[in-house]
């Protein structure tokens, strides 16, 4: 199941430590199903997140690259050679979720995910860094 979060008034004041990154209060980490998507939407911007069953969480790029379509978050948790995927639900193609690295092309051209820094705060809640898309390093 899909659930949709909008943050447009989330955002977090950044420490000093983290200067130059736009870190946006999602959800609590307990909104978050191990194995299952949920998309959300950033300051406008739609991703997709994945929380592993050890806690991890990764946020990618909602739009599948080869297709277009905001479905990431539909799509299929796995792994590869010790990497942690998600098979789009378009095509098939699996990305790596912690670099957006295409590992199997499905005979096209490839492709990555943009990915996003994600932190858990010390009350469970999950921040994701924008300064990526800020910054118009988005890879589409």
């Amino acid at each position: 199941m899909t659930i949709a979060l909008d943050t447009r008034s989330a955002t977090r004041e950044r420490p000093s430590e983290d200067a130059g990154q736009h870190w946006i209060a999602v959800c609590p980490l307990d909104a978050l199903h191990p194995e299952r998507g949920v998309a959300a939407i950033l300051d406008g911007t739609q991703i997709a997140l994945f929380r592993l069953r050890d806690e991890r969480v990764f946020a990618v790029q909602q739009a599948d690259p080869y297709s277009g379509s905001q479905v990431m978050s539909r799509g299929l948790v796995g792994s590869r050679s010790g990497r942690v995927t998600v098979a789009s639900p378009m095509f098939k193609q699996i990305f790596d979720l912690a670099t957006g690295e295409c590992l199997d092309t499905v005979g096209k051209d490839a492709r990555t995910l943009a990915t996003y820094p994600v932190r858990i705060d010390d009350d469970g809640t999950v921040l994701v860094d924008l300064s990526l898309r800020l910054e118009g390093r988005q890879t589409r």
